[in-house]
Order: structure tokens, then sequence, then C-alpha cells
């Protein structure tokens, strides 16, 4: 990968884990690792994440650093990269912290078109 290959990682979070997550999120929004995006935190399942979370991106450039502070929160998290292919981007090569969670997949974009790519650091879900 292009240390500029563009990355989202989802952060799931349970009510009890809602501190850590919010802890986290303020941690990002400051910067501290680099991401070039933050997600609002999302209350439910959205699209194919079936729990609460919020989503950032960032470059691969960050990804050690990303996935580190992610680790450290311990929560659990959907790290994967941009391609046209978003299907494979959250399932063959994503990386899972923590205990994987059963996506829907059905609501992804065919191959070939993916809109995360599209809304990269722009907006949120």
């Amino acid at each position: 990968m292009r240390a500029s290959a563009p990355f989202h990682a989802h952060i799931y979070y349970s009510t009890e884990d809602r501190p850590a997550a919010e802890a986290l999120h303020a941690e990002f929004v400051a910067g501290r690792p680099l991401v070039l995006f933050v997600g609002q935190m999302t209350d439910r399942g959205v699209g194919p994440h079936p729990i609460p979370q919020y989503e950032v991106h960032f470059l691969e450039s960050a990804r050690a650093a990303v996935v580190a502070a992610i680790e450290a929160s311990g929560l659990r998290a959907l790290v994967h990269p941009l391609t046209d292919d978003d299907l494979a981007d959250h399932t063959t090569l994503a990386q899972w912290i923590g205990d994987p969670l059963e996506l829907d997949v059905s609501v992804l974009d065919p191959p070939g078109h993916n809109q995360g790519v599209e809304r990269f650091g722009k907006n949120d879900l």
C-alpha cells in the first residue's frame, strides 16, 4: 500500500463502553494520532454495522498510530482500506481489533463503486 492510501476505522461501542469511546473520539478530534475526519458517534447500527459506532478516516502512513490508539482504548474496531471493492474492504482486506462482528454485507456497494472513496475525509455517514 502507498503511504497516501485511504483507510477507515469503525470504532464500536456498547452503552458500557461509551465513556471509553468518547475519550478516544476526543483524542482523534484533537488530532492524536493524525486523522483526516472523525465522524459523529452513532448510537445505533447503521449501514453494515450492527451496533453503535463512529468512523475515522486516515492515510496508510497513520495506520500504525491509529491502530495503537484503538488497541490502547480496549474498544473493538474494524480497520480497512478504501478500494473500489467495498465488500473486500470490509471482509478480506479488513483487520479486526477485538472480537469481530457479523456485518450486514448486503448493503455494501458493488465492486467497482465504493461511496466511501467519494466521501473520504469529507463528511459523515
